[in-house]
């Protein structure tokens, strides 16, 4: 044959249809269970066809195999094709099966007559994704507005702050950018289970299962080549503070330019968020979820203990299990074929590194199902998921002595507020209620005795007395006053005395510093405490009262002793006199934080530059310095990073950002909104 044979893989028609042509239409990118068209071009077509047939050879991982010609779509499991002769080219038809390993795939099309091999001609390379839009995909979605949420948008909210008084933060997920699917192949290529058997990898990445399980614990880079390296102790000086991550897709890029070195640093929100980028990408529908009071039990007995000495100081030591004031992961949408029926579905996925799961630092995929069920029996790691929304809270005074006192934790419910980003604009949606039964009700009970809780301690109610703080949004840079009310329920008079103890905590429950503390004493007669602290002469709490009792925190206080994540953390230990019952309360305040605004110059229009400007005003009482302004947008710009001079109380400092020319302009009315961060 002469050498005028030519193959077109038609990449730009083919992605349009396949929903890939965001990532690129100069390479063919298709989704499995889906036809892609080619085409075989040469001056003499009759020629090709006195070959008498046609092969296509594809290559993956480390293994290969043939399609056969047919001549209508039949329901197989195999690749096939069929084919259309014109008069100066030949119309081939890729067919793939819904469940093909997606991967790279090389091309090889052989010309063959009597089964000899007259010309073997090479059809290049294409990428084969999952594919939600195809109904006998494991990981199909039937609603469009699903699949434009969960798949094609590249612009996402995350949630944190705390659960009365939750904040949203702007995330880039960006899986459409430049290199951005190539760097999850690599993802996936560079896993234990990749290096150590590729042949076995390959096969197994039909599944959106092992690959979900696979991108859980390579984001994190606990056990392996993954990508980000976790830090929660605030000493980031060898990196990037967490909180100045904006998107996903600078810190794939650091990882694959790095040669696949961990990038410094993340905390949970990063985690999730990248994992997010990566499951959209691969074409697996994802979600980000933040869960507010989410319990991290070390030991798998459904409970967190938590350990006071009698002036409520953490007893350093003592606690393994802790309370994350919320905690983000992931959730991907795929049938469980390995699993009883009726689990399929949202699925967590949590890439964080917190817990061993079959000896590797990943997470799930957990059915958010099983979870609701108390299904703790069922892959992956349902009984940590299942405590992370449900886990009692134990509280001990650990005495002088020695001896420990169980006391009546209260309003510390865990697993609240459990939020994801809406499928309409920038709004929240509460789906607790996909995790867990309405509190107090019949099954709940039934879910908690099947998951072996029958006797759940935070289940108690009726006090005589109970603990109250009231909720409140507390600015920073302000002073202001925490409100702890005691509520007597009961017929007598009581005598009690009251410890109120701010501290500065990590959004993961790390105790930083103590900040403020104030013992109180209600009684009908002068009392005074054993330890430095002088009780407050007072009378008691009548039957049916209440008294609140203020604690003043004050912004020369706490201002420079605030973690990143800007909380403080209230503390109330309630005694009654001469009876032993101790009741706790604790809450979390979550400080108002200035917004940025974000103002767009002119109009926007399709494929040209967009100008916005961003300000910032500065509502401390002090000056602040060494700011720097992060801007990324996906199909805008890249990552910018604008140094700003020193800002004084009270005063603004605008930047202005000129979006790349020849960018993918993607406009939505979130990319143009108002505010932003």
């Amino acid at each position: 044959f002469s050498e005028d044979v030519t193959i077109d893989l038609q990449p730009s028609t083919n992605n349009r249809s396949h929903h890939t042509e965001e990532i690129d239409t100069k390479r063919l990118i298709v989704r499995r269970g889906q036809p892609f068209s080619m085409t075989i071009q040469c001056r003499d077509v009759s020629r090709l066809q006195m070959a008498g047939s046609l092969e296509i050879i594809l290559h993956t991982g480390k293994f290969c195999f043939e399609l056969m010609g047919g001549s209508a779509v039949l329901e197989t499991d195999s690749w096939w094709f069929s084919l259309q002769a014109g008069p100066q080219d030949i119309l081939l038809n890729v067919y793939s099966p819904a469940i093909a390993t997606v991967g790279q795939y090389k091309m090889t099309v052989l010309c063959l007559r009597q089964g000899q091999v007259l010309q073997q001609l090479s059809g290049g390379n294409f990428l084969l994704l999952f594919n939600p839009w195809c109904k006998d995909d494991p990981v199909y979605l039937p609603q469009q507005q699903m699949l434009q949420e969960y798949i094609l948008n590249e612009n996402g909210i995350l949630f944190q702050g705390s659960w009365n008084n939750i904040y949203s933060v702007p995330w880039n997920f960006g899986q459409f950018e430049r290199e951005m699917v190539d760097i999850c192949f690599e993802i996936l290529d560079n896993s234990p289970a990749a290096l150590d058997d590729p042949i076995s990898d390959a096969y197994k990445r039909n599944d959106p299962v092992y690959v979900s399980r696979t991108v859980s614990a390579m984001i994190n880079a606990n056990d392996d080549r993954g990508v980000i390296l976790g830090r929660w102790d605030g000493r980031y000086e060898k990196g990037v503070i967490p909180t100045r991550w904006t998107g996903s897709v600078e810190i794939l890029r650091r990882w694959s330019q790095a040669g696949m070195k961990p990038v410094c640093y993340g905390q949970c929100w990063v985690f999730a968020g990248v994992a997010c980028t990566v499951m959209r990408c691969l074409g697996i529908p994802a979600r980000c979820v933040t869960n507010y009071l989410s319990a991290h039990d070390t030991d798998s007995n459904l409970r967190v203990d938590r350990y006071y000495n009698e002036s409520m100081e953490l007893l350093p030591g003592k606690e393994k299990d802790s309370i994350w004031n919320y905690h983000c992961w992931v959730e991907s949408w795929m049938c469980r074929h390995d699993l009883p029926i009726g689990f399929d579905g949202w699925q967590v996925l949590d890439p964080t590194p917190q817990q061993r799961s079959e000896g590797i630092y990943c997470c799930g995929p957990c059915p958010v199902k099983a979870v609701k069920e108390g299904r703790i029996d069922l892959d992956y790691d349902a009984p940590f998921v299942f405590a992370e929304v449900n886990a009692d809270v134990v509280c001990w005074i650990v005495h002088e002595d020695g001896r420990q006192t169980q006391s009546s934790l209260q309003c510390r419910n865990v697993g609240k507020c459990i939020s994801t980003k809406g499928l309409s604009g920038d709004t929240r949606w509460d789906i607790t209620g996909e995790y867990k039964y309405p509190e107090g009700s019949a099954m709940e009970r039934e879910v908690y005795t099947r998951a072996g809780l029958r006797n759940s301690l935070r289940k108690s109610g009726g006090q005589s007395l109970v603990l109250k703080m009231k909720d409140m949004q507390a600015i920073h840079g302000s002073d202001f006053d925490v409100f702890v009310e005691v509520l007597n329920r009961s017929s007598e008079d009581k005598d009690i005395t009251l410890t109120v103890v701010a501290r500065a905590v990590t959004y993961n429950g790390i105790h930083l510093y103590e900040l403020e503390r104030k013992e109180s004493s209600f009684c009908a007669q002068a009392y005074r405490g054993k330890n430095k602290y002088s009780l407050l002469k007072s009378a008691g709490i009548e039957p049916g009262s209440a008294k609140k009792e203020p604690l003043r925190l004050k912004y020369e206080n706490y201002g420079h002793r605030l973690s990143e994540h800007n909380l403080i953390r209230i503390s109330s230990l309630l005694r009654q006199v001469g009876h032993s019952e101790m009741i706790v309360h604790e809450s979390v305040i979550s400080l108002v934080m200035p917004q940025l605004t974000v103002k767009i110059v002119g109009e926007p229009v399709l494929f040209q530059k967009l100008t916005a400007l961003i300000t910032f005003v500065n509502p401390l009482p002090i000056t602040l310095s060494g700011g720097t302004f992060t801007i990324e947008g996906a199909g805008l710009t890249g990552l910018q990073e604008v140094k700003c001079p020193p800002i004084f109380s009270g005063h603004s400092f605008s930047v202005r950002m000129v979006s790349s020319s020849g960018n993918r302009q993607r406009f939505k009315e979130k990319a143009i909104s108002e505010t932003g961060k």
